[in-house]
């Protein structure tokens, strides 16, 4: 059952913020994960407040996501991260098919 990794992000450093998103997203690729959304223009319909930047990366199951985040791979995008953006970090599992 696939899983997704949802980001709601807002850059604090661009240069940073460049570097990390090289990082992760080959940490990603590695992981068998595949963007969906990589910051397109979102619009809330119902509720608030407005978005920030949203990503959306999908792994082939919950179990592959998590090791993705562990990984001594992305741990290298990490220790960017608290400089490069700030962020709001979700996993949710897929629907089966």
């Amino acid at each position: 059952m696939p899983a997704y990794v949802i980001s709601e992000v807002e850059a604090r450093d661009r240069d940073a913020m460049e570097a990390y998103r090289t990082l992760a997203a080959a940490s990603i690729a590695q992981y068998d994960g595949r963007y969906l959304a990589r910051g397109g223009a979102a619009d809330v319909v119902e509720g608030g407040p407005p978005p920030k930047t949203i990503i959306i990366v999908e792994f082939p199951s919950m179990a592959r996501a998590r090791e993705w985040y562990a990984s001594p791979e992305y741990a290298e995008a990490l220790k960017l991260r608290q400089t490069a953006l700030e962020r709001r970090l979700m996993f949710v599992e897929g629907v089966a098919p």
